[in-house]
C-alpha cells in the first residue's frame, strides 16, 4: 500500500471522527491501496494534544497549526476547527499546495467561502467538504430514483433539520451564538447540509426567500458559575446574535419548488434531518434518524402509499460495511466514505468528493436567504464556477 501522510487541525469531536475515518479506510476500501499515516495534529489545548498522540495515534502533536502545513511528511490536511478559523486555515492550506478536507460551513459567510474557493482555484488543489449526509446509501438510492426519472417530473421538495442541542436556555453562550465567530446560526450550521442534500438529489437552487427567529435571546456567559437553571438566572448574560430557527422557500433551476426549515432549540427531535422529494410518478422520504431506511412510493406499485425499503448491498457503499439489509450502518461510516472519496480524489486528480465549490454553492444560498431576511423579498442565488459535484454523476471510487 502507498502511505499518505495526514495532518489534523483541531482535535475536537470532528477531528476525532476524521482520524477514525482515516484509520478505517484500508479495511473498507482496500482497493484504493492507501494506508493513511497520522503524522501530526495541531491544537492549542494541551489535553487535546495528548489525546491526539495517546488515543488517536498521531506521531506528534503541536500547538501551532502552521506547523502542520509546513511539515513535508503531510500530504493531506483535515481542517476541523471552529467556523471563524476556517478561512485563514483553508487559504493557507491551498497556498501550501496541501489538499484539504474541511468541515462545513466553510466559513462564517459566503465571503469567507469565496475566498477559500478562489484560493483553491488558483492553487489547483483537491478538496473535500463535510457534506456527509450525501453518502448515506439510502440517499444514493433516492438520488438514482430521482435522476433516472422514476419519480417523473419533480414538482416539490420538503426538508427539515430539527435538533435540540441548544434547547436548554441555561446552556452557556459559546462561539456558536456569536455573529463574529459563527456567522449565521442554523442557516449555516444545519441548513447548509439540507440545501446541499436538496441540490444533490434534484439540482441547483436558483432563488430563495426566508424568515428567521431567535427564541432564546440571551444566554449565560461561560465560567459564570452556571450549574443549573436557577443559577443561570443570577449569572452574567449576553445576547444571542444569530438565529435559532429559519425557514426557506426556494425554486430550482428546472422550475420545481421547495421548502425547508431548521431549529437548534426543539424539544423532542435530537437530529431529525429529513428530505422529501415529490414527482408526478412517485415520491421518496428519508430521515437521518432512520438512516438505513428509505420511504418510497411509485406509481404502479402493488400497495398504495409508502413502502419502507431497507438499504442493502448495491445501495451506495453499503456492502463495504454490512453484508445484508437490516444490519445498520452508522454515522461514523459516512465519514469513512467521505475520507475515501477525498483520498480517491487526491490520488486520481479528479474531484470526486464534495468540493469547496459545492461548499460555496450552499453558502451562496444562505447568503441569498440572509438578504431576504433583511428586506423580505425573493433573491437570486449567485452562480458558482468550479468543480461542482452535486450535479455530477454519482462518484465511483
Amino acid at each position: 500500500m502507498d502511505t499518505v501522510g495526514v495532518g489534523l487541525i483541531s482535535v475536537g469531536w470532528m477531528g476525532r471522527l476524521h482520524s477514525r475515518a482515516y484509520r478505517a479506510l484500508p479495511d473498507h476500501f482496500p482497493e484504493l491501496g492507501l494506508r493513511p499515516r497520522l503524522v501530526v495534529a495541531a491544537d492549542p489545548v494541551p489535553e487535546a494534544r495528548e489525546q491526539a498522540t495517546e488515543r488517536l495515534g498521531y506521531e506528534r502533536a503541536v500547538a501551532d497549526w502552521h506547523e502542520v502545513l509546513a511539515d513535508p511528511d503531510v500530504d493531506v490536511v483535515s481542517i476541523c476547527s471552529p467556523n471563524f478559523l476556517h478561512r485563514e486555515m483553508a487559504v493557507a492550506a491551498a497556498q501550501a499546495g496541501k489538499p484539504f478536507w474541511i468541515e462545513k460551513p466553510m466559513g462564517r459567510s459566503a465571503s469567507d467561502s469565496r475566498d477559500i474557493h478562489e484560493a483553491v482555484q488558483r492553487a489547483g488543489v483537491i478538496t473535500s467538504v463535510g457534506f456527509n449526509y450525501r453518502h448515506a446509501p439510502a440517499v444514493e438510492r433516492a438520488r438514482e430514483l430521482v435522476r433516472s426519472g422514476r419519480l417523473g417530473r419533480i414538482t416539490n421538495v420538503r426538508g427539515s433539520l430539527l435538533a435540540d442541542y441548544s434547547s436548554d436556555p441555561a446552556a452557556p453562550l459559546t462561539w456558536r451564538f456569536e455573529r463574529e465567530r459563527a456567522g449565521s446560526g442554523v442557516l449555516g450550521d444545519l441548513l447548509s447540509h439540507g440545501l446541499d442534500l436538496a441540490q444533490y438529489l434534484v439540482g441547483r437552487i436558483a432563488s430563495v426567500t426566508a424568515l428567521a427567529e431567535t427564541f432564546i435571546t440571551e444566554r449565560p456567559l461561560p465560567g459564570a458559575g452556571i450549574v443549573d437553571r436557577s443559577a443561570a438566572a443570577t449569572g452574567d448574560r449576553k445576547p444571542v446574535e444569530n438565529e435559532d430557527y429559519a425557514a426557506l422557500l426556494f425554486r430550482f433551476d428546472d422550475g420545481a419548488v421547495g421548502t425547508m426549515d431548521s431549529s437548534r432549540v426543539m424539544h423532542g427531535p435530537h437530529a431529525e434531518y429529513t428530505i422529501e422529494v415529490y414527482g408526478t410518478a412517485g415520491s421518496i422520504r428519508w430521515d437521518f434518524q432512520r438512516m438505513n431506511e428509505l420511504q418510497v412510493c411509485l406509481d404502479g406499485q402493488e400497495a398504495a402509499g409508502y413502502t419502507t425499503v431497507y438499504v442493502a448491498p448495491g445501495d451506495g457503499e453499503f456492502a463495504r460495511f454490512q453484508p445484508g439489509a437490516g444490519t445498520a450502518m452508522g454515522y461514523d461510516d459516512l465519514k469513512t466514505i467521505e475520507a475515501a472519496q477525498f483520498l480517491a480524489s487526491v490520488r486520481s486528480g479528479r474531484q470526486l468528493a464534495p468540493s469547496v465549490a459545492d461548499g460555496l454553492a450552499a453558502a451562496s444560498i444562505v447568503e441569498a436567504a440572509e438578504a431576504s431576511l433583511a428586506d423580505g423579498a425573493w433573491h437570486e442565488v449567485a452562480r458558482v464556477d468550479g468543480p461542482l459535484t452535486f450535479d455530477a454523476p454519482t462518484p465511483v471510487i
